[in-house]
Formats: structure tokens, sequence, C-alpha cells
């Protein structure tokens, strides 16, 4: 029976990334996946391929709508939907393949296949007709997560689909009925309502982007209505059929209404939960408590050698996270100060606008006892996003006001994704508004709304 130092099941970005790390750190290293390609749900039917198709349909949608503004004219356009999705396979299988090489390059070992607790130090890696055991001194359960299915909404894979069939359909659906408002039903839903298909989006609660700033979120529904996508909040879905190829769905708004809308596809996108029980974990003793396992601040689980990180632990389920968490772990393994900064997790929306946050927003800032100062910019005010074409945003940074400490930052926008960073990096360094309102900016940038929402916290933005 082989034997490592620490051994790794999931190579989801968290497991992926750990088992790198430990491999750097000269730990003899283990990683086990079930699927061929590595790199997990995120790589793989996730947030790499739905940002290759956020892309593609973006330009399909600037050049039926921007170009002629921008003096540019074009012939007859037209779509090739399997050749876009290709593009898309294209991009994850050169991500996936430089994985496996960097697992080449850290001398980590790879083992395809179930990866099953026997004990406290024994898994199982069950791969058809093969299976193997390994012995291992430490274990990381990154598994990840699933797609939540209602129970009166199964999932067929042809009408009533997950975001792995929605982006893979070989056609524009002339309907697409959004089960969800958040990250994935919005940036799927902008994908083929950009292409020509009739988006619905139904939201439970009182405002998309549930995570979001009341009035960031707001700007953001504003902005994709008017691209076309039409949002109902406070509504909640009771049903569905299928009928002559088409999704027949029962809902109940707000005043007790109970109506129904058909649609030629659904999407069910009300969230994700942990596939914690995938590893029979509980052979090994450790504990699972409403779905999730159970750690405490070092990612130990209630059996010491045994960690657990990413979608599998408390938190948002965000790629980014889990990365940090894996880094963390094997760091903490090779007598390292592993750590991760929970109070900073950026939180993203990819559509047109895009939304991004860090911290607390304005009503949670109140809530939780502050006494808030707010900067606020809008895109329309900045020389980069008008020759952009995209002055549609805003900037909100949220401050104490007795200390002047970034407490949070709440951008929707063109590049929010990218501005987001600079944010984060200061509240990771404790930064005020001042600090943020004093350092240069280069000219023209959209990172210039950034310092102008700081200089207004102290009510002297320039432009605005």
């Amino acid at each position: 029976m082989d034997k490592f130092q620490y051994a790794v099941i999931g190579s989801g970005p968290g497991g992926y990334v750990s088992a790198i790390r430990a491999g750097q750190l000269g730990l003899k290293t283990v990683l086990i996946e079930k699927e061929e390609r590595l790199g997990g749900t995120c790589l793989n039917v996730g947030c790499i391929p739905s940002k290759a198709m956020l892309e593609s349909s973006e330009m399909y949608y600037s050049a039926t709508h921007a170009f002629e503004k921008n003096g540019i004219k074009v012939g007859k356009l037209g779509l090739d939907i399997p050749a876009m999705v290709a593009n898309k396979q294209d991009i994850v299988n050169t991500l996936t393949d430089g994985i496996r090489l960097l697992m080449k390059k850290n001398k980590v070992t790879v083992l395809q296949g179930t990866g099953e607790l026997v004990n406290e130090h024994t898994i199982r890696v069950n791969n058809g007709d093969e299976v193997s055991e390994i012995e291992a001194e430490n274990i990381c359960l990154a598994m990840g997560s699933v797609p939540i299915e209602l129970p009166f909404m199964k999932f067929d894979g042809k009408h009533i689909v997950s975001s792995t069939e929605a982006l893979a359909f070989s056609e524009v659906p002339e309907s697409l009925i959004v089960i969800g408002a958040g990250a994935v039903g919005l940036e799927m839903g902008s994908v083929w309502s950009r292409l020509g298909s009739k988006v619905t989006v139904i939201e439970m609660l009182p405002q998309a982007a549930p995570f979001a700033d009341k009035q960031i979120a707001v700007l953001l529904q504003r902005s994709l209505k008017s691209q076309g996508i039409e949002i109902m909040l406070e509504t909640k879905v009771t049903g569905a059929q299928v009928k002559k190829g088409k999704v027949i769905v029962s809902y109940e708004d707000k005043k007790g209404n109970k109506e129904t809308i058909e649609g030629t596809k659904v999407l069910v996108a009300v969230g994700r939960r942990a596939f914690s029980g995938s590893a029979n974990v509980e052979k090994a003793g450790v504990t699972i408590e409403k779905g999730k396992i159970p750690v405490n601040n070092k990612w130990q689980t209630n059996v010491p050698h045994i960690y657990a990180i990413g979608d599998l632990i408390h938190g948002p389920m965000l790629a980014h996270k889990a990365e940090e968490e894996g880094m963390a772990v094997a760091e903490i393994l090779a007598g390292k100060h592993g750590h991760v900064n929970y109070d900073i997790i950026p939180n993203i929306i990819y559509t047109h606008p895009e939304l991004a946050t860090v911290g607390l927003g304005e009503e949670t800032a109140k809530e939780a006892g502050f006494d808030v100062q707010v900067g606020k910019f809008y895109f329309r005010g900045n020389g980069r996003a008008l020759t952009l074409g995209d002055a549609d945003g805003l900037c909100k940074l949220i401050a104490d006001k007795k200390t002047d400490r970034l407490l949070g930052a709440q951008i929707v926008g063109v590049r929010a994704s990218d501005m987001i960073a600079e944010l984060v990096t200061a509240m990771e360094f404790q930064a005020s508004a001042e600090d943020i309102a004093r350092t240069m900016h280069a000219h023209p940038t959209l990172s210039e709304i950034v310092k102008e929402a700081a200089l207004a916290v102290d009510k002297r933005a320039i432009h605005g």
C-alpha cells in the first residue's frame, strides 16, 4: 500500500491548489479525482466555461447593438452555437491540461477514481474495475458541491436543467425561464438573452443578487431589464410540467396570485449543496451537520488529521475562498502559518454590467452597529467609461465615520470584477478611505472611479 504525507480528495480550485502548495513545500502528496479532467466544477462546468460563453455572447451583443454607434458597419450577422460551445471547451481543455502539468512539476501523484475513506488513514480509490488503497498521514476533504434540485422540479437534462446543461445548449432556446437571481442565474440568463432568447428570471427574495447592497442590486436589475431580461421578485415557484416540448411553470406572486408561465427551457439556479457525504467520511468518524462539515480555525474536522475546505464548510461557495483555504491547510501541515481573512472575500456577478462586492454594504454595516459614511461615484463621470461606451454604473464605498476605516465596497459597472481587487487589498491592510483618496490613480482609467468614491466619503469628489 502506497503511503503519503498528504492526500487530497477532489481536484477543484481548493483541492488542486492545496496539492500544489503541499508539493511546493516538500510534502509527499496525492490528489484523488473521480473525473478524467482535473479542475472540478469551476474549471469544467462552472466559472471558466460560463465566462467563455459570457464573453462570446457579449461580442455578439456588441456587434448587434454597439458597433454602428462607433462607426463600424458589418454585414448580416449569424450565430454558430456549436462553434461557440467548442471554443468554450477548448479553453477548458487548455486550463485542465495545464493543471495536470503542474501536478507533475510539483511531484504530486494523481489518482483517478472515487476516493472513499475506509478508516481514519486509509482511502480506497475506486476507478471502475480498478480498486486500490492508499494510506495518508493527513487528509483534506475537497469534494465541492452540486446544484440544488427542487423536489417538485427534477432535472431531466433536456427541459429542466442545471447550469451544466445550460452551458452546452446546441441552439438558442426560444424562451428561457431562470429560477434564482443569484450569480449563476443572472449570468446564464445574460448569455442566452444576448443571443436572442426571451429570458425571465424568477426570484423568491425581494432583490436580485441578494448578497449585494440594495442600491447596487437595483442598478444591476435596471440595467438587465433594459437589455430585455425580465426579473420577477418576491415570486415563489410552486411546480412545473412538461407538455409538448414546453415547460409550464406555476408560481405565486407577492400578492398571493397564482399564475403560470411557459418556456422552452427552465434553468434551476437556486444554489448548491455541499457534496459532503460522497467520500464516506462517516466511516472515519467525521461529523456532518446539516450537510456541512464543521471545522475549527485550522480547518480540522473533529478528527484532527482530517481537514475540510471549500464548499464543504461554512462560508460562501466561491472558488477563490476554497483556494485560500487549500493553501492555508498545506502551509499549516508544513509548519507554517496558514490564514484566511473571511471578512474580505470578494463576491462577483459577471453580467454586463458586472457587480462586485467586498466587506459590508451600507445596510449591513448599519445593522452591525457602525456609524457609517458613504462615498459614491457614478461611472458616467469617468472619461474611460465613456470611451468604452459603458457609463452605466456606480462605485460605493462604506467607511466607519469615526475612524475612516474602509468597511466595504460595492461596484456595479464595466470591469467591476477587476476594479474590486484594489479595494480587497486596501481592506486587507486596514486602509482608510483617505488612504485610497491620496493614492495616485492613472488617467484615464476606470480605477479613477474608486479614487473619486474615496474622495466622496469626505464630500470632496472632483468630478462628481
